[in-house]
């Protein structure tokens, strides 16, 4: 399957404007379109329903440089994609008896949905798409594939992204995507939400979708933003979607919510003048987001309200002491490494436990957390990441060995693939002489 956005489609490089609305749609609406299409054409043509929307949206970064951006961008989007279905199912080999019936519900399908009202549509594709999220997390698959499957598909994800979210290489998420696929294929996977006995098994892995699809938002795996609001809006807006839903309203979607609406709140204080990212202790609190905050503890408290305790109800506890602390002092570093403490009990990522050395740092002093660097547990797949060496060198520079840390520092800077990333390790080099 295609990657998308290309930067050059066909030789031609597109207007930054343009560049920018169509990565915008492909973010935000192609989840959705591919949802709508899924659930007409049945889950053994998913690939067909992500290859109609993408040649729509690759089409539009081709065609609108020179017409113009049309009036109704998502409405000419499922006009292309309607042209485009109808063309692939004329020429892909699915045995002759069911091209016409293929190619008539593409049709009809599609031209529904460009005819239909505005209201009426947005709840198409809210349903369409809640219901793609559990049908892509299938029970059948492995849960990597299930996330990997549904950030793949109406999320957007690119392989490069998702592989960053699980610490293993591009190839290995192709081949967990290839399969995810066959097997909705081979086992003709109905496109409907499974009962409520069934939901349990799929909850978790729709949750984790929503996680990865916001920490991806909130710090980009690559790209030339660090930050990408739309999409951390796009987890906030689906979790809440999903807590409205009577069989996905329980404590861990408000813990979920919580999390992401603490970490939302400091969206506007997280660069810069530079474009460099602003260490928590660097940035302006006054500029965090109270109403976002205000709505996060309202979460919070309604995830409390049940009998489990979910990793996400950990995590917020963490970003619920960052969030009302006054300052970066008065924060509550012991209660801090207490919550860190459980959740590597529960969960020994290498990614909790270097975020746990960061705050034994913060409350027992760099030494102590370049001792707990040491000891991390599952140290070796984060050693090519630029952020182990990020973290050591900052420790270091803190303890007062600036010829230690600028021994890591250049080995982060080495590795960083963002510009903010690179701007902010620079400057820590600066700071240590190196």
């Amino acid at each position: 399957m295609k990657t998308f956005p290309p930067s050059d489609p066909a030789g031609c490089a597109a207007s930054p404007e343009v560049a920018q609305l169509v990565d915008h749609l492909f973010r935000r609406e192609a989840g959705r379109l591919v949802a709508i299409l899924a659930r007409r054409f049945g889950a053994e043509h998913l690939h067909l329903a992500e290859d109609v929307v993408q040649d729509a949206l690759l089409k539009a970064m081709q065609t609108w440089p020179f017409t113009g951006v049309p009036a109704n961008p998502t409405g000419w989007i499922l006009q292309v994609a309607r042209n485009r279905g109808l063309d692939q199912t004329r020429h892909r080999q699915m045995g002759r008896a069911k091209q016409p019936e293929l190619a008539s519900l593409v049709e009809a399908c599609l031209a529904d949905a460009v005819h239909l009202p505005a209201p009426q549509f947005e709840d198409e594709i809210r349903d369409s798409q809640l219901r793609m999220m559990f049908v892509c997390c299938d029970p059948g698959l492995p849960p990597e594939a299930q996330v990997a499957l549904t950030l793949k598909v109406l999320c957007g994800f690119g392989e490069r992204e998702i592989a960053a979210a699980f610490l293993v290489r591009e190839a290995a998420i192709a081949k967990r995507l290839v399969r995810a696929r066959q097997f909705l294929r081979d086992q003709r996977v109905a496109v409907e939400l499974p009962a409520a006995a069934e939901l349990a098994p799929r909850l978790q892995a729709v949750l984790q979708v929503l996680y990865l699809m916001f920490n991806e938002g909130y710090k980009a795996s690559h790209g030339d933003s660090v930050l990408r609001e739309d999409l951390c809006a796009d987890a906030i807006r689906l979790g809440e979607l999903l807590a409205a839903h009577p069989l996905g309203d329980r404590p861990a979607t408000h813990a979920l919510l919580a999390l992401m609406g603490f970490n939302a709140a400091r969206l506007p204080a997280r660069l810069g003048t530079d474009g460099a990212i602003l260490r928590m202790a660097e940035q302006e609190r006054a500029l965090w987001d109270r109403e976002k905050i205000h709505r996060a503890l309202a979460h919070l408290e309604t995830s409390g309200r049940g009998g489990e305790a979910s990793r996400f109800h950990l995590e917020a506890g963490i970003a619920a002491c960052h969030a009302l602390a006054p300052s970066e002092a008065a924060t509550d570093w012991r209660r801090i490494v207490e919550l860190y403490d459980e959740l590597l009990a529960r969960d020994a990522s290498p990614v909790v436990a270097l975020n746990r050395a960061v705050a034994v740092a913060r409350l027992r002093g760099p030494l102590a957390g370049l001792s707990a660097l040491d000891t991390l547990p599952g140290r070796a797949a984060l050693e090519n990441h630029h952020l182990l060496h990020a973290v050591a060198g900052q420790l270091w520079l803190d303890a007062g060995e600036p010829l230690k840390a600028a021994v890591s520092l250049r080995r982060a800077h080495g590795m960083a693939t963002l510009e903010a990333e690179r701007v902010l390790l620079a400057r820590r080099l600066t700071e240590a002489g190196g």
